[in-house]
Order: C-alpha cells, then sequence, then structure tokens
C-alpha cells in the first residue's frame, strides 16, 4: 500500500518568520497551503532569538534604571536580578506571541503539520508516511548558530546563544567570541546585570558591518561602560577546565571566564533534507535564488536564513510575502536588502539604514557627510544618553545612508527607512516639522545641517 499524498497550491519546509509569513499571506490571497514544521511555529526568532533576547534586553536596562536612579533624584538601588524571575517574564512574552501566532495560522485555514520534514521530489515534501504535493514548494528552514572549527559546544560553559537564553543564573565572567550583533548584546545585558565581560572580534570594529563611525560610537560607549573588548584578534584555542575555561588568542593573549559564548554568527540548515537530491543549487549550505527567491528549480523557492541575504527576522517576512504574491500571479518588486532597516539593541543602540560612507563613496565617488551629536537633542539630554545621527548623501543628490547610535534609537529608523528608500533630498526632510522635545528632532536636525540651515548643530 502507498504512503498516503495529500496537496496544495504551496508546500513550505519550515515555519520561522519566512515560511509563516509566506504562509499567511499565501492564504490570504486564496492558495491552499501546508505548513511544515519540527519544533515551533515562530521559528528561531521568536523562540531562540529576536523576541526573547530583546525582553532580556529590557529587563537589563531595568536593573540599569534601578540601579542608576540617583543621577535622576530617584533614590532607588539594585537589590539584585532574580534569573528565575526574568526567565519567566521572557517566557510570558514569548508564550503571548506564539499563542496568537498559532490563531492566526488556525484562522487562515492553513493545514500545519507538525513532524521533520524533507524535499523529496521537486514538488513534495515527506513528512513520516505522509507526503504533501503542491504545485510549488518554498524552502524555510532557517539557521544554526556556528561555532568555529576546534570549539566544541558543551552546552555549559562554553554555549552559543541557544543556551544563554536559557541560563538560570548571571555567570561572574563571560568572554564572548564575536562583536557582532548577536555578541554586543549578550555584552551588553550581561554588563547590565552585574557580570564582566570581555568580547574577542577578529575583525577591527565592534559591529563591523555598520559605518565605521557607529561602531567607533559604539566602543566608546562599551569602554564607559567597563566592557572589555580586544579587537581585530583572532582565537586560537578554547580550553574548558575545572572552574571555568581560558581562551586563547593569536596574538599570544589569553583570557579567563566562568563561561564562553560563541557568537560567531548564524549557519544555513540544510545538511540531509534532500535539497541537492532536487537539483537546488548550493553554495556552502546556502540555497541560491534570483531576485525573485526563486531557486534553478522552477517549482522551487527559498527564503529567510536559508539564503545568502541579510539574517533578520523582518527580511524573512519580506522575502516570504513576496514569494506568495508572485505565486499568487501579483506583480512583485525585488528587495532593495540596502533599504532594509538594521538594529543592535545594545545600550547604547545602533541602527542604520542603507548605505555606509565607504560604501556610498565606492558607489558615488563624492559624498556629503553630517554628524549631528545627541549632545544638542533635548529628549536624549533628559534620557542622558550620547551618540549621533550621521547622513551621508550622494553629491546634491538623496540621502543614500542614515546610521544612528544612542539609547532607543532603533524607534527612529523606521523614518530613515522612508527618509532611503523614497530618495529624498535633504531639503525635503528639513522641511518637516519634528515633535520637540523628541529624539526624532535628530534626524530632523541632521536634515537642516545637510540642507545647509542648521539650527541647535554647528555648521
Amino acid at each position: 500500500m502507498s504512503a498516503p499524498t495529500q496537496t496544495a497550491d504551496l508546500v513550505i519546509l519550515g515555519g520561522g518568520s519566512g515560511g509563516y509569513a509566506a504562509a499567511l499571506r499565501g492564504a490570504e490571497l486564496g492558495l491552499s497551503v501546508v505548513l511544515v514544521e519540527k519544533d515551533k511555529v515562530g521559528g528561531t526568532c521568536l523562540h531562540r532569538g529576536c523576541i526573547p533576547t530583546k525582553a532580556l534586553l529590557h529587563a537589563a536596562e531595568v536593573a540599569d534604571s534601578a540601579r542608576e536612579g540617583e543621577q535622576f533624584g530617584v533614590k532607588t538601588s539594585l537589590a539584585g536580578i532574580d534569573m528565575a524571575g526574568v526567565n519567566d517574564y521572557k517566557g510570558g512574552v514569548t508564550a503571548k506571541l506564539y499563542k496568537g501566532l498559532q490563531g492566526l495560522i488556525k484562522s487562515r485555514k492553513i493545514n500545519y503539520v507538525e513532524g521533520e520534514g524533507r524535499l523529496v521530489s521537486p514538488t513534495a515534501v515527506a513528512v513520516g508516511d505522509t507526503t504533501y504535493e503542491g504545485k510549488h514548494v518554498l524552502l524555510a528552514t532557517g539557521s544554526y548558530a556556528r561555532s568555529l572549527p576546534g570549539i566544541d559546544i558543551n552546552g555549559t560553559t562554553v554555549i552559543t546563544s541557544d543556551q544563554a537564553l536559557e541560563l538560570e543564573r548571571v555567570p561572574s565572567s563571560v568572554i564572548i567570541l564575536g562583536g557582532g550583533v548577536i555578541g554586543c548584546e549578550f555584552a551588553s545585558v550581561w554588563k547590565s546585570f552585574g557580570a564582566d565581560v570581555t568580547i574577542i572580534e577578529g575583525l577591527p570594529h565592534l559591529v563591523p558591518l555598520e559605518d565605521e563611525a557607529s561602531s567607533k560610537l559604539l566602543e566608546r560607549a562599551y569602554r564607559r561602560r567597563k566592557i572589555d573588548f580586544s579587537l581585530g584578534s583572532r582565537v586560537s584555542k578554547v580550553t574548558p577546565g575545572s572552574d571555568g575555561v581560558t581562551v586563547e588568542l593569536e596574538n599570544g593573549k589569553s583570557y579567563e571566564a566562568e563561561i564562553v559564548l560563541v557568537a560567531v554568527g548564524r549557519g544555513p540548515v540544510s545538511e540531509g533534507l534532500g535539497y541537492e537530491e532536487a537539483g537546488v543549487a548550493m553554495d556552502r549550505g546556502f540555497v541560491l535564488v534570483d531576485e525573485y527567491m526563486q531557486t534553478n528549480v522552477p517549482t522551487i523557492s527559498a527564503v529567510g536564513d536559508l539564503v545568502p541575504t541579510l539574517q533578520l527576522a523582518h527580511v524573512g517576512f519580506g522575502e516570504g510575502i513576496l514569494v506568495a504574491e508572485r505565486l499568487a500571479g501579483l506583480p512583485v518588486v525585488p528587495i532593495d536588502y540596502a533599504g532594509v532597516p538594521r538594529v543592535t539593541y545594545s545600550e547604547p543602540e545602533v541602527a542604520s539604514v542603507g548605505l555606509t560612507e565607504a560604501q556610498a563613496k565606492e558607489k558615488f565617488g563624492e559624498v556629503e557627510v553630517v554628524n549631528y551629536d545627541l549632545g544638542g537633542n533635548g529628549k536624549s539630554q533628559i534620557l542622558k544618553t550620547s551618540g549621533a545621527v550621521k547622513l551621508v548623501r550622494a553629491k546634491d543628490g538623496p540621502v543614500v545612508g542614515v546610521h544612528m547610535v544612542g539609547s532607543r534609537v532603533g524607534e527612529l529608523v523606521a523614518e530613515a527607512q522612508l527618509i532611503y528608500n523614497w530618495e529624498a533630498l535633504p531639503d525635503e526632510v528639513a522641511s518637516l516639522i519634528h515633535p520637540h522635545p523628541t529624539q526624532s528632532e535628530a534626524v530632523g536636525e541632521a536634515h537642516l545641517a545637510l540642507a545647509g540651515k542648521p539650527l541647535h548643530s554647528h555648521s
């Protein structure tokens, strides 16, 4: 007797940000959808990434506020960090969002299949004994936390972000391998919680993909916060011992700490899932796609961390929606990845959209740059935060990059996104009146300066 087969317009392998966004949009457009997920719908972002880490970062902000209340004339003190309580709060946020997402999936009549799926043909995914045949298959199997060669993740003293989110205590000392977004966010949390923190980054700057000016501002802030870091230095050896871990660098230096967090990026989950056998073109585990997220196999698309685009949940949403709309016959426009906002939710935050100064010079040759210091922004002074808004424009042209550092600047990047994506000229933004006193004024003031009519800043 042959195994049962079910059919649908779209079969999606992976229920993270990219997969479930495609499922929701596809169902909304009248497609019949099967969504296969081996763990929990919501994927890395909801359960092991964006949401729980940002909950930790908010708890860290509350801890800092309690510790530093005196500077605002409020007599507060920090009695301690109750990690069980922090984890309950974090888990509650995730659980509420998870329940809401499950309800959405159900309400859109999506056939949700919990189980480990595998691509068995260019149009089919098998889960156990059942085959789901689709007119089209979407691969959205996401990513995992990478390690470095020769470093064994033991889950207790040498950990990835997955285990870091589940820690039931605040470690006394931590070494973080990797000064990108994940490493800088955990460094910020643990420092606020009272740990000694050292970041080891092989490249010359923290958050090395950001504009160099943003990296330098974050480094200055981390020095003030007494977060230690070693830049331009690679790890040669990590040795767990009875009372901690020793990290040796290629330059001869060595560090010791209770825990080592390996935060060197995320790799694609694609091994053993039948992709190569179905003829899908791959590169180092990533699935290769065109600007419409199509693979070289006409019936297969791929989205999210599985493809070599920006590994961000909101990019997964955008890619998933694009695929669903394309399959439903709607006209779609390729994503401009430079126009996607990027935020590191550390203290201070780093947010950007568009090109760095170096990228803009490479593309346009001549550029104009303005740095607006948050020292001139009333709300930033009320919050006692420092930083800057940096604008990059093509000579006599639109604004092509917005780079910000400071508490809460992640909330400003939505306006910055419109400025970049609508190719606004500095004069056009300068003529918009921003509310006072807000941090959003800093975006307006920077554009006033770039338009040649600075108000609360030196020309």
